[in-house]
């Protein structure tokens, strides 16, 4: 009873995401139905406070200032019309008779900088659209390209990335965001490869069946006439947050003294392995903030509403990832989760391949990638660094699985950027969500078997 409480309710958390009801409210409702299948019912409240909200809590302890400085960060590129002029640029040196490839490419610039995939869809939306317009390619093609760019290769394979799908891991195998680069720009190059020569062929195709852009209501208003900075100097935050993040991570902050760590007020740790790869994207957003703030002084409408709206910005994204963090956690404190456990470990021997299960399947139940890969590795991440010791796997290669595989199944019907996206293109899923799934789970997924299967054969490089 206890296992089939818990997959009632998975099944319930998925569907009723789906239908728009905040995972905020579902999230403890539903970890305290699974408990009342496992015949605890006198456990509801002291689970609630005591095992749910210390998991939630912890999980914004621990990540809440990547949310925040992500999405000041975003805002910031926005309001300073910097994103604008990145994919502005991007289009001029593509050319527009490119119109699948410059959206990708501008959505790929602007995320691995760091900034928000809701950014980038509003951002580059409108851009997008004058594009396939003047191009006559169908708009339906407009989110499967926004979403490769967005959602994919930038989000969990390339190195550096300081997307929270690749910061997730540090704490749990003592890594950082350049986790085995050479494995993630393989990755990358697939999931980029693949998408656009995909997207290029169904634009062809539908285009030679007689579709156009076709006549939409409520098209996106024309941001031309806006003030933008020059490309390059709308580029150099985002270079400033790679090279500061890699210099952080890999020759400073590896040098200090962290031996107060051990002290109990600071959590009593041996060492800062676990936290470098955080602060090193802390001190590369904060650095990248503190350069769009200066070099745009004059350019501020009102740097104090930028500043507040990016902060508030972080706020639903992060109490909805850890809701679900703290949803996996009261799943995973009951007995009927043995049985799942026992499952995933068993599905190979191959440590690499039960751990991409395993965030393949709680990304795709609670629609995200962050909240999916989180329950996964604090339920078993321990378990699989020890596997992956054993079976001599370097932790580096643990992390590039498990940020990738988050990436995979995360993007179903019922995910909530997903969701968004369509609304931003005003678009529907019976229109536009072929395009993104085959981007977004099926090239990734083959990805992630190309680099699981080099791993195996040749370790982390």
């Amino acid at each position: 009873m206890g296992t089939l409480g818990i997959l009632i309710s998975l099944a319930l958390l998925m569907y009723l995401a789906y239908r728009g009801i905040n995972v905020l409210i579902l999230a403890p409702l539903l970890a305290l139905l699974a408990l009342l299948f496992s015949g605890e019912a006198a456990m509801l409240l002291p689970t609630y406070t005591q095992v749910f909200m210390k998991a939630m809590g912890g999980y914004v302890i621990q990540f809440f200032p990547l949310f925040l400085l992500g999405a000041l960060f975003g805002k910031l590129m926005d309001d300073s019309g910097s994103a604008r002029a990145i994919a502005h640029g991007i289009v001029a040196k593509v050319g527009s008779q490119r119109a699948i490839l410059a959206i990708v490419l501008a959505c790929g610039i602007l995320t691995y900088g760091g900034v928000s995939l809701f950014v980038v869809a509003f951002a580059v939306y409108p851009i997008g659209a004058a594009l396939f317009r003047e191009a006559g390619i169908p708009k339906r093609l407009i989110p499967g390209a926004i979403a490769l760019g967005s959602f994919t290769f930038t989000m969990t394979a390339l190195p550096g990335t300081p997307a929270i799908q690749n910061a997730i891991p540090n704490p749990f195998f003592g890594t950082d965001a350049f986790a085995a680069p050479g494995l993630g720009l393989i990755a990358g190059l697939i999931m980029f490869g693949l998408g656009t020569w995909w997207l290029s062929a169904q634009a062809r195709k539908l285009m030679a069946a007689g579709e156009g852009y076709g006549t939409h209501r409520d098209e996106p208003e024309s941001q031309d006439g806006l003030p933008i900075p020059g490309f390059w100097l709308a580029l150099l935050p985002i270079v400033l947050v790679i090279v500061l993040n890699f210099i952080m991570a890999k020759l400073f902050l590896p040098t200090l003294d962290t031996s107060y760590l051990a002290k109990p007020e600071y959590g009593g740790l041996q060492d800062a392995k676990s936290l470098i790869g955080i602060w090193a994207i802390i001190v590369a957003l904060t650095a990248a903030c503190l350069l769009l703030i200066g070099m745009h002084w004059k350019r501020w409408l009102d740097l104090k509403k930028s500043i507040n709206e990016g902060a508030f910005g972080s706020m639903l994204p992060i109490l909805n990832t850890a809701s679900e963090v703290g949803y996996g956690t009261v799943i995973a404190s009951l007995a009927g989760f043995i049985v799942i456990r026992d499952f995933v470990l068993g599905v190979s021997s191959n440590p690499l391949i039960s751990e991409a299960v395993a965030v393949n399947i709680l990304a795709g139940i609670t629609g995200s990638a962050s909240g999916g890969m989180s329950i996964a590795l604090k339920t078993l991440g321990e378990q699989y660094l020890a596997l992956g010791t054993a079976a001599g796997i370097s932790p580096e290669l643990l992390h590039r699985v498990a940020a990738m595989a988050s990436g995979c199944m995360d993007t179903l019907p019922h995910n909530g950027a997903v969701i968004s996206l369509l609304a931003i293109c005003k678009l529907t899923h019976r229109e536009s969500y072929k395009f993104i799934f085959v981007n977004t789970v099926a090239f990734p997924l083959l990805a992630l078997v190309v680099v699981i299967t080099l791993g195996t054969l040749f370790g982390s490089f």
